[in-house]
């Protein structure tokens, strides 16, 4: 930490002074540390700094600026710059801005949500010029970005001291450990922020199916609802998930009657880093089809106008089964943790399976450590998942860890249930389904893919393997 007085004395920068980038800035100044700021926008900085008046003892601590130049000479050496700029063109835009301005050993950070492939680009052009790139993945939204993230450094792993001090001091802290680890080389802060993203996905679309379930097919009032979400939050899943649905279902409509959430058109939307996970799980043949369906789901959401017509010309049950209410809401909850530990498997397995592929030297429990405080996706959950990899670092699919597979096995039975019962109410819940499905999949130690080879023998001959022999075999297929 330095004088702020220093005309030289920032130890961090940061490019883009919006929602995330003032509030970063207003955490990190409130732990001691020197902040410039710049925005092309003067209002920006107008009001960051306006808000440090309000908010921190040491206001001199931030200082604002919407000229490159002085911004670059309040920072002391070597530079730390921190990019929080939308994904894409404008993070290249503004790197190709500053870099007449830096010197050999400088560290040049991307906080935003962009793709790991354009991560590996810029580390490897920023490298040849001996500026240390960071890709750093930022996650909690406005509050966390306050108050306490979870980040996701990666890259040239000479920046990490530089940077450690800063980064522990603002992120979230769970029993008094940061939530914030150098997770390994190239593009893998990048990368871990996506596959983070992909459980998030799939944990929302988990929890809409769950409302689906009690909103139709139980007729549970909205306070009736909230009770529950309330419980199980408190429980064995409890998480940021869980704790904004009950908020969500109390907050009413502050221009009209009733609740806000009967209000809001059913049509989600999405920026890309599911279906970067989708793809990339295809890429490295991993199952995530949990990820998948709750991708499918917000393109299916967003086609409002074809349900609509669909939901006018094609039929459903007839006859909707009888339930005990208890039982199933006992069901539900099993169903929906046991669907929310396999949302967390199939990213993990993801993510042991990129490590391999693109040698990042990634620590499995150290994400799961990252990812207990601040981010979106933190739950109880991860304390488990967490103490599988402390137990076998190198395991590739947290399900074949005995404790974690047993856990599991318990909540399987209320899935069941539960996938039962709404194939025959007809509300489609495509999330428990997945997870059901990989489940069966994944503990199978025989699946019909054998049919599936024979065929693709027949038509393409792609030949097949036997399992009472060696090598591989094609038949003229039809011919007696």
């Amino acid at each position: 930490m330095t004088d702020p007085k220093s005309p030289a004395s920032a130890d961090i920068g940061l490019i883009g002074l919006g929602v995330m980038g003032a509030n970063l800035g207003l955490n990190i100044a409130e732990h001691g540390f020197t902040v410039s700021g710049y925005d092309q926008d003067p209002g920006k900085g107008i009001r960051l700094t306006d808000a440090a008046q309000e908010q921190l003892s040491e206001p001199e601590r931030i200082k604002a600026y919407s000229d490159i130049v002085p911004f670059i000479a309040a920072l002391r050496r070597p530079r730390a710059i921190l990019m929080l700029v939308p994904a894409g063109a404008a993070v290249d835009t503004v790197t190709e801005a500053l870099s007449p301005h830096l010197d050999q050993g400088d560290i040049l950070i991307d906080g935003g949500n962009s793709h790991f492939r354009d991560t590996e680009r810029r580390l490897q052009t920023l490298t040849e010029q001996n500026i240390h790139f960071v890709g750093m993945g930022v996650s909690g939204g406005e509050a966390g970005a306050r108050h306490g993230p979870s980040l996701m450094p990666g890259g040239d792993p000479a920046a990490w001291e530089r940077l450690r001090p800063l980064l522990e001091a603002a992120a979230a802290k769970v029993k008094r450990e940061p939530c914030v680890g150098w997770l390994g080389q190239g593009s893998v802060g990048h990368y871990v922020k996506m596959v983070h993203n992909g459980i998030e996905y799939g944990l929302m679309q988990l929890i809409a199916e769950s409302y689906d379930l009690m909103h139709r097919g139980l007729g549970l009032s909205q306070e009736e609802m909230g009770a529950i979400y309330g419980h199980w939050a408190q429980g064995p899943m409890g998480g940021f998930l869980l704790e904004i649905t009950v908020d969500i279902l109390g907050q009413q409509d502050p221009l009209g009657e009733g609740y806000l959430l009967c209000k809001i058109l059913d049509s989600a939307h999405q920026k890309g880093t599911g279906q970067w996970t989708s793809q990339e799980s295809l890429a490295l043949q991993v199952p995530t089809p949990l990820i998948n369906a709750a991708v499918t789901q917000r393109v299916l959401s967003a086609a409002k106008a074809q349900r609509q017509q669909a939901s006018q010309q094609l039929g459903g049950p007839i006859e909707l089964a009888p339930i005990d209410q208890e039982t199933f809401l006992t069901h539900l909850g099993h169903a929906l943790q046991g669907a929310m530990q396999l949302t967390y498997t199939q990213g993990m397995h993801l993510l042991q399976a990129a490590n391999q592929h693109y040698d990042y030297c990634l620590s499995l429990e150290l994400v799961a450590s990252i990812w207990r405080g601040g981010c979106i996706i933190r739950s109880q959950l991860l304390e488990d998942l967490r103490a599988v990899y402390q137990r076998n670092p190198d395991l590739i699919n947290p399900l074949l860890d005995s404790d974690y597979g047993a856990a599991l096995t318990r909540t399987q039975e209320g899935l069941r249930a539960v996938v039962q019962a709404t194939a025959c109410w007809g509300l489609p819940v495509p999330g428990l389904m997945a997870a059901l499905g990989y489940y069966d999949s994944y503990r199978s130690s025989w699946l019909p893919a054998n049919l599936l080879q024979a065929q693709r023998d027949y038509f393409g001959a792609h030949t097949f393997q036997r399992i009472d022999r060696e090598g591989n075999f094609h038949l003229e297929w039809g011919k007696k």
